[in-house]
């Protein structure tokens, strides 16, 4: 006996998964997916601790002597404090390391300071050697940080 009334109020038994199991299980597989490529494909550069020399790179600028402070790592946080105490905008960038392909390191920081209603970042930029210990400062507001003494490569 088919009765229509009675049909529309009872639940639809068929086998099939609902969609909202669908959805759910579409959006845990995009995650883990998104995850997997971002691990895939983030650049060395994200995490010097990755690679032991581009750790030592880091630190060996880091540490390095500066004109002001006892290091250039001090000198920029520094820098960024004193614009800060002045009520000025300023923010400090995360330091990287990338290698190039002689073997050899790139160190880099910047700054972006905020200059009445715009925006000014400045770039710091060294080159290492670590087998050498040496420290080359390829920007001038990075060499503006060197000793006075130093010139050219900056020895530790």
């Amino acid at each position: 006996m088919f009765c229509p009334a009675i049909d529309r109020h009872m639940p639809n038994k068929s086998p099939s998964v609902s969609w909202n199991k669908l959805i759910h299980y579409a959006v845990v597989i995009l995650l883990l997916g998104g995850g997997l490529a971002y691990w895939m494909f983030t650049p060395p550069s994200v995490n010097p601790l990755s690679d032991p020399l581009a750790a030592e790179a880091m630190a060996l600028v880091q540490t390095h002597r500066a004109q002001q402070s006892p290091t250039i790592r001090q000198a920029i946080n520094e820098r960024v404090k004193g614009l800060s105490d002045k009520g000025k905008g300023v923010n400090l960038r995360e330091w990287r390391v990338e290698r190039e392909p002689s073997g050899t390191y790139l160190v880099r920081v910047s700054i972006r300071e905020q200059v009445t209603i715009e925006w000014f970042e400045r770039n710091y930029l060294w080159r290492v050697d670590v087998a050498q210990h040496t420290v080359t400062a390829l920007t001038i507001p990075a060499s503006m940080l060197m000793p006075f003494e130093e010139s050219g490569h900056q020895t530790m």
